[in-house]
């Protein structure tokens, strides 16, 4: 392990990246004007920290949304037929 800022920082070789996720992460990384071990720092803290939805906010959240567009034009019946019938 390595100290910077006062922190030990561990160091990790990723090998055998496919050549397209390579690319890909490249391409992500020039977007966020971060080098390529940035990225991956940040793809992998993202992953790490991803958090458990709280239920009870997200079903407010979506029962809010639906007020909201209570007043579509076609009912969920009518919806869901024309989603079986393949025409949505």
């Amino acid at each position: 392990m390595e100290l910077q800022g006062g922190f030990a920082m561990a160091t990790v070789t990723v090998k055998n990246i496919p050549d397209e996720l390579y690319k890909r992460l490249k391409s992500v990384a020039e977007i966020n004007r971060r080098s390529i071990n940035s990225e991956i720092i940040v793809c992998i803290e993202n992953v790490v920290a991803s958090r458990r939805i709280n239920l009870d906010e997200t079903i407010e959240t979506v029962r809010r949304l639906r007020q909201l567009t209570s007043k579509h034009p076609i009912s969920d019946g009518k919806f869901n037929q024309a989603k079986a019938e393949g025409r949505l």
